[in-house]
C-alpha cells in the first residue's frame, strides 16, 4: 500500500491564499510553508485575489468560502468562466467553515477542485494537494458548469491512495476478464423487447 509522505516538496510552486480572517490566513500560511512552499501570495479578500490573478499566474489557490462582498464561491465561478487561460484551469481548494451538504454541493457546482472542511488539518490538506498533483480529471465546459469533471466519485482516488467511500472504484486498470462483445450482441441488449404482463 502506498503511504502518503509527511511532507511534500512544493518549493517551486506559487500558492495563493485567500481569507478575510488574519488568523486563518496565518494558519494556512504556516501549513503550506511546512509543505515547502517558498512563494505564498496572501489576499484578505476575493476581490484582491481577482486583481492578483489577472496580473500573475499561480499554481494552486486555497480560498475560504465565507467572505464579505465577494465570497469564495463567486471567486471560483469568476475564475472558471471569466479569467483568461491558463489561469482559469488553476486547481482550487475551497475551505469551508460549516460542511453542510448544500454548501459542499455549492462549492462543487461552482468549479472547485476540492473542498476541505474546518478545522483544517495539515494531513487532510496534504492528501488533497497530492491528489491534485496526480490529477487526471478533464476540464468540463458546459452551459451550467465550468470546472474539473465532477464525476470523480465514480472513479475513486488515484492509484495508491485509499478511498474515502466504500463505493469508490479502483483507479487501476487490469487485464480484460472477458472478450469484447460484438456490435450485434450490443444491439440486442439495447433493443426494446415485448414483455408479457
Amino acid at each position: 500500500m502506498h503511504k502518503t509522505p509527511d511532507k511534500i516538496n512544493l518549493a517551486h510552486s506559487t500558492v495563493l491564499l485567500v481569507d478575510d480572517q488574519p488568523t486563518s490566513l496565518d494558519l494556512l500560511s504556516s501549513i503550506v510553508q511546512g509543505f515547502g512552499v517558498r512563494e505564498q501570495l496572501k489576499c484578505p479578500s476575493a476581490k484582491d485575489a481577482v486583481e492578483l490573478v489577472q496580473r500573475r499566474s499561480v499554481d494552486l489557490i486555497l480560498i475560504d468560502c465565507a467572505m464579505p462582498e465577494m465570497d469564495g464561491y463567486d471567486f471560483v465561478r469568476w475564475l472558471r468562466r471569466e479569467a483568461s487561460e491558463p489561469i482559469r484551469f488553476t486547481p482550487v481548494i475551497m475551505i469551508l467553515g460549516h460542511a453542510a451538504r448544500a454548501l459542499v454541493a455549492k462549492g462543487r457546482d461552482c468549479g472547485a477542485s476540492f473542498i476541505v472542511a474546518k478545522p483544517l488539518t495539515p494531513a487532510v490538506l496534504l492528501k488533497r494537494i497530492i491528489w491534485l498533483g496526480g490529477e487526471t480529471r478533464q476540464f468540463v465546459e458546459v452551459e451550467n458548469y465550468v470546472g474539473p469533471d465532477r464525476r470523480v466519485r465514480n472513479y475513486g482516488p488515484p492509484p495508491g491512495e485509499e478511498g474515502r467511500r466504500q463505493t469508490d472504484l479502483s483507479g487501476e486498470l487490469g487485464e480484460a476478464v472477458e472478450a469484447n462483445m460484438d456490435q450485434d450482441d450490443i444491439d440486442m441488449l439495447l433493443k426494446p423487447m415485448k414483455v408479457a404482463l
